[in-house]
């Protein structure tokens, strides 16, 4: 069962209860009300009758049965009520009068000469007797009336009884209209409320429906760009759609993320393949050399041996550096403390220029700088830079440090020929090698090692250049505390 039709049946289940409450309750209010109203009309009735009763005149007529006595012995006559002027605009046409002694029996039909009086159970006549009055409906002929039944007092006894009788034909017409009317009425608003309720539901979840249709694209096209395109109040409904969307613009970057991820494996795959393939073939050609018969001359066999052991070398410093980057992209953590980083620069300086004694080494300031950072790996670092500026730039480099806020920053800036844009943004990746430096010894592995150490000590490398004005790569480091 769809969620639409789910909410179309509860907000229909709740409207229909909500009907047959408030009809249920309408109808008992009508119905009382009507009787109330009966019996008000009734009451006023009988009211000037049990008024005027007593003083009726006593020529008026007598009824030939035993009369009440008055508390001093006298005997009471009942006079005839229909002998009296009675104004018959009080009464209905189907409105019963009866004058009854104070037993319940019948004594005069004032208005109605042909009419029976209405008994009263044993209940009603008690009350009645002690000067109250009784309302009842009784049934005559499957006809519903209602009785109003009031002691006529004299002298603070009660006397006799008023009886009036009112037809209910009319109101039970009326309240049975009432009653199909209100059926009729709930089960058509009940009715209208599913179509409505269903359309409602519909329009309501059709930002579902397109979350829906675009988790489907995606699953198929895996088109991770795609949005849903909600226009609406900013609701629950809107909520969701634009969490939906958020978490697509975060699956559309991781994947392109992992998209990248894959790419740069694969080239990483191609280019230690192709780093590991030039040694492997230059080994195995000095290998076929060395086993001709007959052999080499002894200063060929020295060369070969020679170009063995280079490409040995080679391929060592490849592996080693592969390890490297191994250790980092596993997430290795390195163990940070506080490193007195002008030491560990001076001490890279020195080594460097050890091995290019050619090429001088600039350190602008003597500041006294100290960094929460590996010092093996600072070292390294920065020997990795220096060893890049002596291939590529031109002599003298120049060395900085600062300190900015809570870090440590040092700058490598050379005098070199500068970089294109379209080379700086790859400079970090792993095998790169701008077609300038194709030449140049390395596998295009050190600044990807760099970097990768740097960001292991929460830090940052970055480069600028410009072409003709040389290169600067800027690392900074978290300051010791």
């Amino acid at each position: 069962m769809s969620i639409r039709l789910r909410l179309t049946l509860l907000y229909s289940a709740i409207l229909a209860f909500t009907l047959i409450v408030f009809s249920i309750i309408l109808f008992a209010i009508q119905t009382q009300f009507t009787l109330n109203m009966i019996e008000g009309d009734l009451k006023r009735i009988v009211s000037p009758v049990a008024n005027r009763y007593p003083f009726i005149q006593e020529d008026s007529g007598h009824f030939n049965r035993p009369a009440p006595e008055t508390a001093e012995g006298e005997s009471i006559v009942l006079p005839r009520f229909s002998d009296q002027p009675v104004g018959e605009d009080e009464f209905r046409v189907r409105d019963f009068l009866h004058i009854l002694d104070i037993d319940g029996n019948l004594v005069d039909n004032p208005m109605n000469q042909d009419a029976t009086s209405y008994p009263i159970n044993n209940g009603g006549l008690k009350i009645l007797q002690s000067g109250g009055f009784w309302v009842e409906i009784v049934s005559v002929e499957e006809e519903r009336l209602l009785v109003y039944n009031q002691a006529i007092i004299h002298m603070d006894s009660p006397i006799a009884i008023v009886q009036v009788a009112r037809s209910l034909a009319d109101r039970d017409r009326s309240m049975q209209a009432l009653g199909i009317t209100l059926s009729v009425g709930s089960a058509l608003t009940t009715l209208v409320g599913v179509i409505g309720g269903w359309f409602l539901a519909g329009t309501t979840l059709k930002p579902v429906k397109q979350i829906t249709q675009t988790a489907n694209a995606i699953g198929h096209a895996r088109d991770f760009s795609a949005r849903v395109q909600y226009q609406g109040p900013e609701d629950e409904i809107g909520h969701l759609a634009m969490t939906f969307n958020e978490m697509l613009s975060q699956l559309e970057e991781g994947y392109q993320q992992v998209t990248h991820a894959l790419q740069v494996q694969r080239d990483f795959v191609a280019d230690v393949s192709h780093e590991l393939r030039t040694p492997l073939t230059t080994i195995r050609g000095n290998l076929d050399l060395l086993k001709r018969d007959p052999p080499l001359p002894l200063a060929d066999r020295d060369d070969i041996l020679n170009d063995l052991s280079g490409e040995s070398e080679r391929m060592s410093r490849l592996v080693n550096d592969l390890l490297t980057l191994a250790r980092a992209d596993a997430g290795r953590t390195l163990v940070c403390e506080s490193v007195n980083i002008t030491a560990v620069i001076e001490d890279a300086c020195r080594q460097m220029q050890v091995h290019a004694p050619d090429c001088e080494i600039i350190v602008g300031n003597t500041l006294t700088a100290r960094a929460y950072a590996n010092e093996d790996a600072v070292k390294q670092v920065v020997l990795i830079l220096l060893d890049n500026a002596m291939k590529h730039a031109i002599c003298p480099i120049s060395l900085q440090m600062s300190e900015i806020g809570d870090q440590v920053s040092i700058r490598i800036q050379d005098s070199g020929p500068g970089m294109p844009y379209e080379q700086l943004k790859r400079i970090f990746d792993r095998f790169y090698q701008g077609d300038e430096s194709r030449s140049s010894p390395g596998f295009g592995l050190g600044l990807a090692i760099a970097r990768t150490l740097i960001i292991a000590q929460h830090g940052n490398l970055e480069a600028n250049s410009e072409v003709g004005k040389g290169s600067t790569f800027i690392i900074t480091l978290p300051k010791a505390p």
